[in-house]
């Protein structure tokens, strides 16, 4: 059976943050129960392949009550053993809630940390603080999840390389077996974009990034994909199948799809995809279907972020030779280095 992985887009949020470009809403709470009956209604209808994996992400999914996320989950055909993650913030975190995820098949929990230094998270427009973020990451190690994992994000103003190693040191000593640490982007039209002064240096950032990656490794966490480290066997399987091109479909507003090489996107706001849905029409908006060399090129970018890399004849001779440093073989495949990590894109335009 080929993988394949349902996206379920949850657009709730209590407060949006600074950084923050996604289909999100902070005054929709009411719509929830809607929201919840379209997306079981938009899963009965897609009549979909059992899935091998299932993530809600957002949005802020952990502000969907209990049952309504149970009840997603139970409209999603699984394949055995399929991995179920969902997004939470550590101020909705609760003893009750990770039991009733448990009960409803969830099998992996993602926590959005951020950073463990109070002032970093006031820069990133973040409203918990490192005690709650401390308290939720210890009830979840404690609830018996296969897996779980913590996200960080580095590069905020005023975050020093001090204030970021803490962070690292302070997630790694609550032993997570998955961490993602991303670099803080600025994207248009968020509060963050608007705000120069807070943008992030790409020098600073790149420090940082080298100081995870070893802290990380040196606590056995391996780097699989740019920006994500994982112990063996806790790698995030959903994740890994956007990486080698594999299909998905995407529940919700906004979520996007994609299955041999077309891919199609959700109407964007949680009206709209309700309205659609319960009216008995399809919620897609539009999709572009690639042709085969795109999609060829896709799948060898795709996979250069990865630690299974491409394969060696995947750079000319006059490229492979200016990327010293930046790429290592190992076999038959290439791989980015830690430096080349750093230059991701850069290196991928090289790709034949």
């Amino acid at each position: 059976m080929r993988p394949f992985g349902v996206y379920v887009h949850v657009p709730f949020c209590a407060r949006r943050c600074d950084y923050c470009a996604f289909a999100t809403w902070t005054d929709r709470s009411g719509l929830m129960g809607a929201y919840v009956d379209a997306c079981v209604g938009e899963l009965a209808a897609a009549a979909l392949p059992p899935a091998s994996t299932l993530f809600f992400g957002g949005g802020t999914p952990s502000l969907l009550p209990a049952a309504a996320m149970a009840s997603v989950v139970a409209a999603v055909s699984r394949a055995p053993g399929a991995e179920v993650t969902v997004e939470c913030n550590p101020d909705d975190v609760t003893a009750d809630l990770l039991d009733a995820y448990r009960a409803a098949g969830v099998t992996r929990v993602s926590l959005g940390v951020q950073s463990m230094r109070p002032h970093v998270l006031a820069a990133l427009g973040r409203v918990h603080d490192p005690a709650v973020a401390v308290r939720a990451a210890r009830l979840v190690a404690g609830a018996g999840f296969p897996s779980w994992s913590v996200d960080l994000i580095f590069g905020a103003a005023g975050e020093s390389d001090a204030d970021w190693q803490a962070t690292v040191d302070e997630v790694l000593a609550l032993g997570p077996p998955h961490v993602s640490a991303y670099a803080l982007t600025v994207e248009a039209g968020t509060p963050l974009a608007g705000d120069p002064a807070r943008h992030p240096d790409d020098d600073v950032q790149a420090t940082r990034y080298l100081a995870a990656d070893e802290a990380l490794a040196g606590a056995g966490l391996a780097s699989y994909e740019v920006s994500n480290w994982a112990r063996p066997g806790h790698e995030c399987r959903h994740n890994l199948l956007y990486w080698s091109q594999g299909d998905y479909r995407g529940i919700g507003c906004a979520a996007h799809s994609h299955q041999a090489g077309r891919r199609w996107w959700n109407v964007r706001t949680p009206e709209r995809y309700i309205e659609r849905v319960l009216g008995g029409q399809s919620p897609e908006a539009a999709g572009e279907t690639l042709a085969p060399e795109d999609r060829r090129r896709e799948a060898l970018q795709l996979a250069l972020r990865t630690s299974r890399g491409v394969p060696a004849g995947s750079f000319g001779a006059d490229d492979l030779s200016e990327l010293d440093g930046l790429v290592e073989r190992r076999g038959d495949r290439l791989v980015l280095t830690p430096a080349g990590r750093l230059l991701t894109n850069e290196v991928a335009v090289r790709l034949l």
